[in-house]
């Protein structure tokens, strides 16, 4: 480590000025990270993961002030890549929780949303600072974060030539062109479906959406296939043996209707997701007590610098090592925290408070590690929110607290907390961005507060559109995180979890865990529906099929810009189309013209044009 940290040699000397916040950079940003958190809301809500934004935002910065101005400097794009990042990070915090108090009938107002937003995202930031010289200096060489390092080089890059932003631009383009034609013209069929009579009437269905096809790409072939691999499972194996053994004329909890009535998106509905939520609950834990030697360094780091800036004499400090101001840092948290407290409509009272500093600080710590070993795509978030929502109500109900308002209160202490989680997961990435490149860390924290006010106030409405125009756990927006904060939440406090179908999950998440596969990745295959992995898998298919064709990193990070767009294009397009159904302008649903050979040759089609493209060498 040592040898990491006399040996670098940042981008732009600490010595060296550049302009870093800038009305343009300050304005672009901001917009950009809009544009991310109401493609990422959709995504995450659809799919039950988000993708990091640093890179397509790096890109599509680096494109527009260059286009429009001509000298711009490189911390000047970092701190636009970084504001622009927040509304990936925002977004992930709200979509995993908010969604759930929907699914209780407790519907937050949107000046409710914006504030738990908002504040839950500053205290991210806030509770991320202590540590970036412990994670982002001091570990230099040690955790790789991969977002992060390929961010910067993106970014210097751009400083030699022009970046390929016209692929994100083009993927965009086709990605949206792509869903007005089967979800707002109705030329073809978004859902592929087949039913196997013979074999209990299983069912076979691919969504066929570019923001899929883009998923299954970014992520590649690996974690697809294991995705799919859980689906699979449950799909084609627990789903027939639930239907050919439980096919009584009386009801098996927690469903009240014979499962001989069901079919298998019911099934699916009322057992499955059970068991997908134990597993889930494994793959978190695991993830967890894997780092937990790191975690509690971390910790004790964090409190050793919080003690050494309260006690320290102030000194002249170079440019590169400036955060914000410790009093800021105290007051800012202090005042967040009393305003939670303080709102009687969020029910939080002092056990809550408190629960929310300790795994709030816990976990923001937790998942800045897992960051810097895996990525922000890879990081378990739903894992640990998971796992401070189950903490919560287990205390509750020792307490005895056991109400409604109690079970309400729980998820708003929960969402708090995963923002803050999510938020600090998308600020360690950019500050190691910003250290590789000799950014000032102080400049990119502040940007990432003011970052978050647009998309705080966006999120609100849009999560009000999207209900409005698909439903929340509905097969066409699963909000499967969401539906799996709302099951625990109402299981644990209310005594409805159906603790057998969960076990099952857990043994299952065991299982695979000695079998040395990812347990996550698996864990959220089995608790989605199956059309949405086929669909990710073919995008996983199409990257190992242009790497194994071509052998080329070009072609991996070509094939992700066009990915990136294909997202972005598809998820503004579905917002945008909700607006339109909840207007009344166009119908919510209708048979699509061409039959569903069609839509599998067009989505064929369209996965071959990416690794076309991705492979071009242009």
């Amino acid at each position: 480590m040592k040898e990491y940290l006399s040996t670098f040699k940042p981008f732009i000397k600490a010595s060296e000025k550049q302009t870093e916040f800038s009305i343009r950079a300050l304005i672009l940003g901001i917009l950009l990270s809009l544009l991310f958190s109401v493609c990422y809301a959709y995504l995450g809500l659809k799919v039950g993961m988000t993708i990091s934004a640093s890179i397509p935002a790096a890109v599509l910065s680096m494109a527009i002030l260059r286009t429009l101005f001509r000298r711009v400097g490189i911390l000047e794009n970092n701190i636009v890549q970084t504001i622009a990042s927040v509304g990936e990070g925002l977004a992930g915090g709200v979509i995993f929780t908010i969604p759930a108090l929907f699914l209780l009938g407790a519907t937050p107002s949107i000046p409710h949303i914006f504030i738990l937003a908002l504040l839950g995202g500053i205290l991210g930031v806030l509770f991320m600072i202590p540590m970036r010289r412990y994670i982002i200096v001091q570990e230099h060489g040690v955790l790789p974060f991969p977002e992060g390092k390929a961010c910067a080089e993106i970014l210097k890059a751009g400083e030699r030539k022009t970046p390929h932003a016209s692929l994100a631009i083009w993927g965009i383009i086709v990605g949206a062109l792509y869903k007005t034609l089967n979800s707002a013209l109705y030329l073809w069929n978004e859902t592929v479906s087949y039913t196997v009579k013979k074999y209990e009437n299983t069912l076979i269905s691919m969504d066929c959406t570019p923001a899929l096809l883009g998923v299954g790409y970014i992520i590649g072939p690996r974690i697809a296939a294991v995705l799919f691999t859980g689906s699979a499972l449950g799909w084609w194996v627990l789903i027939p043996l639930i239907k050919k053994f439980g096919a009584g004329a009386s009801p098996i909890f927690p469903s009240n209707v014979p499962i001989s009535t069901m079919d298998a998106t019911d099934i699916w509905s009322n057992y499955i997701r059970y068991i997908g939520a134990g597993a889930v609950a494994v793959g978190g834990i695991i993830t967890l007590l894997r780092i937990a030697p790191v975690i509690w360094k971390t910790i004790i780091e964090s409190f050793r610098e919080l003690l050494h800036l309260l006690t320290a004499k102030k000194k002249n400090i170079e440019r590169t090592d400036k955060d914000i101001s410790l009093s800021y840092l105290v007051l800012g948290s202090i005042a967040i925290i009393l305003a939670l407290w303080l709102i009687p409509s969020f029910h939080l009272n002092i056990v809550t408070i408190i629960l929310l500093i300790i795994l709030g600080f816990f976990f923001v710590a937790v998942t800045s590690i897992t960051v810097g070993l895996v990525g922000s795509s890879s990081s378990p978030v739903s894992g640990m929110t998971i796992t401070t929502l189950l903490i919560t109500c287990l205390i509750f109900v020792g307490l005895g607290w056991t109400d409604r308002i109690n079970l309400i209160a729980a998820i708003t202490m929960g969402s708090v907390a995963n923002v803050a989680i999510a938020m600090a997961g998308t600020t360690s990435q950019d500050l190691k961005t910003g250290f590789l490149l000799g950014a000032t860390p102080r400049s990119q924290q502040i940007a990432e507060i003011i970052g978050l006010i647009l998309p705080a106030a966006a999120i609100g409405f849009t999560l009000y559109l999207l209900d409005s125009a698909y439903g929340f756990g509905s097969t066409k927006l699963p909000a499967p995180q969401a539906t799996l904060m709302a099951l625990i939440a109402k299981g644990v406090i209310q005594g409805e979890l159906p603790v057998v179908l969960v076990m099952i999950g857990i043994v299952f998440g065991l299982m695979i865990y000695f079998m040395r596969v990812p347990v996550l990745p698996f864990a959220i295959g089995l608790y989605l529906p199956i059309s949405l992995n086929t669909a990710i898998m073919f995008g996983g298919l199409v990257c190992y099929i242009t790497q194994k064709i071509t052998g080329k990193e070009k072609s991996l990070e070509q094939g992700i810009l066009l990915s990136s767009g294909l997202v972005a294009g598809d998820a503004c397009m579905g917002v945008i189309i909700a607006l339109l159904t909840v207007l009344k302008i166009i119908p919510a649903s209708k048979v699509g013209f061409l039959n569903d050979g069609f839509s599998l040759l067009i989505f064929i089609l369209l996965s071959a044009w990416l690794g076309w493209r991705a492979c071009r060498d242009k």
